[in-house]
């Protein structure tokens, strides 16, 4: 055998071993870290799809026939709550599957909290759009 060719002592195995261990820790914590930027990024898009639905509810409120800017503005708002919905499923799956090690990962709870308080304000802003009429249901002109 060759001088070279000396096999590795045990201790530097353990310690290779602990040091791949620790990345792999440290690229869990990343993976966290981009739920969390991923999730703010999906709420983002629901507040914007909700904000397209009042624009356009506030902008063509005056269309003929007048349910029809409210149905299109509807359904802007019920895409916002589609995205904060999957939004929420899709980050509390990915955090109750990994295990936080250097960082703070964001509670479950508050996930779900942020998410139906969007969804929340969003069905009250539908039915506001529908039944706050001037008090009356479906106004024809």
């Amino acid at each position: 055998m060759a001088q070279d060719d000396k096999p590795e002592s045990k201790s530097d195995s353990e310690k290779s071993t602990e040091w791949a261990e620790f990345r792999t820790d440290l690229a869990e914590d990343r993976t966290i870290q981009a739920t969390e930027r991923t999730f703010a990024g999906w709420l983002r898009t629901a507040f914007a799809a909700i904000g397209v639905g009042i624009a356009f509810h506030v902008v063509f409120g005056e269309f003929q026939p007048p349910w029809l800017a409210q149905a299109i503005a509807s359904l802007f708002i019920l895409l916002g709550i589609t995205v904060a919905f999957t939004a929420e499923k899709r980050a509390s799956n990915t955090f109750a599957r990994l295990s936080s090690h250097e960082i703070d990962r964001p509670n479950i709870p508050n996930i779900r909290w942020m998410s139906w308080s969007i969804i929340a304000g969003a069905v009250a802003l539908i039915a506001g759009i529908w039944i706050l009429n001037d008090g009356s249901i479906g106004q024809n002109g």
